[in-house]
């Protein structure tokens, strides 16, 4: 089979996420390195790119200089993961969406709901695929649990409680750090915080196990260390559109807990419990019942949650292997196969909205708000 040909916007060198992305891309042979441009810096993003194999002339100094690059040549990348700064998604996801190339982009895939819009629409247009990297759901045990929530196993899903709490901006004296700072500075980070950062990750998922959509939400945000300008810290009440009630808390300033993503998922004949720190297993019980221990591996599992695994049961897989999950369904949907519920351009439009939602509800104390984006109401 031949491996498709991948390229990367940012992620340079000392960047958190760009080392899961490269190896999740590269994991099970389906995508190489062909071309980059992954860093501010030009001449220092050109000599990153070579040093991980790109050729010469394919390592850009920016991501315009990709484009351009990369659409007159006959062996033009066919993904690109755009793992830039917040503020510059938009353009970078729209400018190669135009250009025919299938995207990746981190989350939020944009800032506002009007750019969310037109890049829903701009892949309604070209037929290119546009995904998000809400990686967490891409666990196989997240999508064994989405297969028996679908196959009735819990009933009717009633409420789902759900977190991504820390506490590692929950030092003061850190607040200057270039790292910390700007998830708090709306000029880089945009209207929110930690639930744009983290919070719209646990929303993404309970959507996505669920089966269902967020229709109206009502917040409560705060800023817990007075220098930022945005939360650190948020409650989430939510109702989803078959009338499941959600309870979502994120925080990063929960000294004391270390990633903190959990979710129960609580439904009239069973429920169950992932936990991101101990992701191989889901804990289920069903009604009246002993709680049981589901494992990553063992038989009987979905085809889903099987086919995203790749060593015997016991042995964690982790963070970049949930990443990778994400390039194998983008791989099997580029080559025109069966694939997976990788998270989409309209899940990302659904996250923006609520994110702004939220934000509207926060200072309006809590009321409750319409969560779709317009185009959806």
């Amino acid at each position: 089979m031949k491996r498709l040909q991948w390229g990367m916007i940012g992620g340079g060198e000392g960047s958190q996420i760009g080392p899961a992305h490269r190896m999740g891309a590269q994991a099970d042979g389906n995508f190489v390195l062909a071309a980059g441009a992954l860093d501010h810096d030009a001449e220092r993003g050109k000599d990153y790119a070579q040093r991980l194999g790109v050729a010469a002339d394919r390592a850009y100094g920016n991501w315009q200089e990709m484009l351009e690059g990369e659409k007159s040549r006959e062996d033009r990348v066919d993904l690109v993961t755009v793992a830039t700064p917040n503020s510059t998604h938009f353009e970078i996801t729209k400018a190669f969406l135009e250009a025919g190339f299938n995207v990746l982009c981190e989350k939020p895939m944009t800032m506002s709901v009007e750019e969310a819009e037109e890049v829903v629409k701009i892949v309604e247009k070209t037929g290119q695929i546009c995904a998000v990297n809400y990686c967490y759901s891409a666990y196989p045990m997240v999508r064994e649990m989405r297969n028996m929530v679908a196959k009735g196993e819990i009933g009717q899903v009633r409420l789902i409680v759900t977190n991504f709490s820390h506490g590692h901006h929950g030092d003061a004296a850190d607040a200057d750090n270039p790292r910390v700072r700007w998830r708090y500075d709306p000029e880089m980070a945009g209207v929110s915080g930690q639930f744009a950062d983290c919070g719209i990750h646990a929303m993404h998922m309970a959507s996505f196990i669920a089966g269902d959509e967020v229709r109206s939400l009502s917040a409560d945000f705060a800023s817990t260390i007075g220098s930022r300008e945005l939360e650190d810290d948020a409650m989430v009440n939510f109702r989803m559109e078959n009338g499941t009630v959600g309870r979502l808390w994120t925080s990063s300033v929960a000294v004391g807990r270390q990633h903190g993503f959990e979710i129960q998922v609580f439904g009239e004949t069973g429920g169950m419990k992932w936990f991101a720190e101990q992701p191989n297993q889901i804990m289920y019980t069903p009604l009246g019942g002993r709680t049981q221990i589901i494992e990553k591996g063992e038989g009987g599992l979905s085809d889903e949650a099987a086919r995203l695994s790749r060593v015997a049961i016991a042995h964690p897989e982790g963070f970049p292997m949930a990443v990778a999950n994400i390039y194998v369904d983008l791989a099997a949907a580029i080559r025109g196969e069966a694939h997976g519920a990788f998270p989409s351009a309209t899940d990302g439009l659904r996250s923006i909205a609520a994110v702004h939602q939220a934000v509207a509800s926060a200072k309006a104390d809590g009321a409750w708000l319409d969560a779709r984006p317009p185009m959806f109401r």
